[in-house]
């Protein structure tokens, strides 16, 4: 029996569009919430932008809905916040129909969290975004969540293909909360993906943005004034900044 499916499962970082099951075993959510304190997210999204009683967001690359959750539950800041919001509703999206089906099945608040298979860099499927905006009569997503997914989007599109897909995210979010994966994960990656006797990544070799991709991921975010890091917090334990850029509202919706 071929069991190499199975190793690529459970493999961390081995998965081609880091879509493995495991995920959260080794990095739980709680590591990077322990970056958020209490109420700072909130408090920056209402100052920089006045965000009020109801918080639409989008999280990108869901895995199976682990951190989504805590994220939700973050925000909602229950007896801890005299302001609280009322409503937060997340739309959480991942590429691999598997891990959205077990996010599914443990979704704690299926009335105010929506998990659905869906590529973002494949425009043609990205209806299920503008229906779920016109259902609260919004045109954007207060704050988008983009965890730890980038390095994919990068490995398999290369750097034409992270700089349309955070361009994109700016056309869909009035906020954005990213870690960026550092460049030593994106050789281990690739070393784990070979060890597995799997195709490298297509463009692992070609990229040329490369280095602090932290720093890479600022400049792609503020160019031309598109965007403004308004906030970085700190790093977990596995080197990786959370960083929230505000972005111009005067961008265009491409959805």
């Amino acid at each position: 029996m071929d069991n190499s499916g199975d190793d690529q499962r459970q493999e961390p970082g081995a998965a081609q569009y880091g879509n493995f099951p495991n995920y959260y075993s080794f990095h739980p959510p709680e590591t990077r919430l322990s970056l958020l304190p209490p109420g700072l997210l909130l408090e920056l999204l209402r100052r920089h932008g006045g965000v009020r009683e109801t918080l639409l967001a989008l999280d990108v690359g869901c895995n199976t809905g682990e951190l989504s959750v805590a994220l939700y539950n973050h925000l909602l800041q229950p007896g801890l916040c005299p302001d609280a919001l009322r409503n937060v509703h997340f739309l959480c999206c991942d590429i691999d129909r598997d891990l959205i089906t077990r996010a599914q099945a443990a979704n704690p608040c299926p009335n105010s969290i929506t998990f659905t298979t869906l590529d973002i860099t494949d425009a043609s499927s990205r209806g299920t975004l503008g229906s779920f905006l016109d259902r609260f009569g919004q045109s954007s997503f207060h704050v988008g969540f983009c965890m730890s997914i980038t390095m994919w989007i990068h490995l398999n599109h290369g750097d034409e293909g992270l700089v349309e897909f955070l361009n994109l995210l700016k056309t869909l979010c009035d906020y954005l909360l990213v870690e960026p994966q550092p460049w030593k994960c994106y050789r281990s990656a690739a070393r784990r993906l070979r060890k597995l006797g799997k195709q490298n990544f297509d463009h692992f070799h070609t990229l040329s943005i490369r280095g602090d991709m932290a720093e890479e991921i600022t400049k792609i975010m503020t160019k031309d004034g598109t965007a403004e890091l308004i906030h970085q917090f700190g790093e977990t334990d596995w080197d990786r900044s959370l960083l929230l850029f505000k972005v111009r509202r005067t961008m265009k919706h491409s959805i």
